[in-house]
């Protein structure tokens, strides 16, 4: 079964790395039987009534767990690893759920309304009624990224992976077959509708990272050569997430 482990605001302005990277390096903390599925990372509104330490995004571990029994272990290892990285100053939230939770598809709504609009931190406590969700320093503001983080995981259509099948590892120019092999789907977006073959190339210029759409793994190209494809996003200058 999965389970959705996000955190929120634990960095400060002169951190030097993300929530991304720190919920990456959660890997190492899991209980036995557990495995990292995938990290994603879900970008929230940069407005001005919404505090934020560089671009307002959460990130959620996406974990394939034996059965409940390891929950109440998670949930220990996911606190006590916010609480070793948090950056000074920061606002740390946690969010947990498990994939059959009855709670889970208000919290799919509440993380739509905050990718749209202001929220409090009153509406994720009421939307995560029976989810696991803990403040861990300052405002305690990370509560609702977290909890955002978990329902647009859940929701399945929104995010980029930070994380999967070490993506990290793969070179800058990589074929379709390679990527569908570790499970990352290559679909054009071009507008003629063309079909990636097999043996075509993918440049991602060393920036890697498939979107989260309809709970699967997807990377979106489209055509830069007969045989050649380039990824859709490109990276921006930021912290390391």
């Amino acid at each position: 079964m999965k389970m959705f482990v996000a955190f929120d605001d634990t960095d400060n302005i002169d951190s030097d790395f993300g929530t991304g990277k720190l919920t990456r390096w959660f890997e190492d903390e899991l209980p036995e039987g557990c495995r990292l599925w995938g990290v994603v990372r879900q970008q929230l509104p940069v407005m001005d009534e919404i505090p934020y330490t560089s671009h307002n995004s959460s990130a959620c571990a996406i974990i394939d767990a034996p059965d409940y029994s390891i929950l109440s272990d998670l949930i220990r290892r996911a606190v006590k690893h916010v609480e070793k990285h948090a950056a000074p100053g920061s606002d740390p939230g946690v969010c947990i759920a498990c994939e059959d939770d009855p709670a889970l598809p208000q919290l799919m709504e509440f993380g739509l309304k905050c990718s749209r609009q202001v929220v409090t931190q009153k509406e994720a406590l009421r939307a995560c009624a029976g989810i696991h969700l803990s403040g861990h320093g300052g405002t305690n503001d990370g509560i609702i990224g977290a909890a955002a983080g978990v329902g647009l995981c859940a929701y399945g259509r929104s995010g980029r992976f930070i994380e999967f099948a070490r993506l990290r590892d793969f070179p800058s120019q990589v074929s379709v077959s390679e990527l569908e092999g570790r499970g990352i789907m290559v679909i054009s977006v071009d507008r003629e509708a063309l079909t990636p073959a097999p043996e075509d190339i993918i440049d991602t210029h060393g920036w890697l990272r498939p979107r989260l759409w309809d709970g699967k793994v997807l990377l979106p190209v489209y055509k830069d050569g007969n045989q050649t494809w380039e990824t859709l996003a490109k990276k921006h200058k930021k912290k390391e997430e």
